[in-house]
């Protein structure tokens, strides 16, 4: 399994994301909330 790691990391590039996109992501991982209900999950956004 380490030998998959190495040889894709050679492949991979860095890519600089906006200001915008950092505040949106940050802000909607904040509204998210998860709700665990037996074998149920639900999902909803705080907005």
């Amino acid at each position: 399994m380490d030998r998959i790691y190495t040889e894709h990391q050679k492949e991979t590039k860095l890519i600089k994301s906006s200001k915008d996109t950092v505040r949106f992501l940050l802000s909607f991982s904040k509204s998210l909330r998860v709700v665990e209900y037996q074998d149920l999950k639900f999902e909803s956004i705080l907005n």
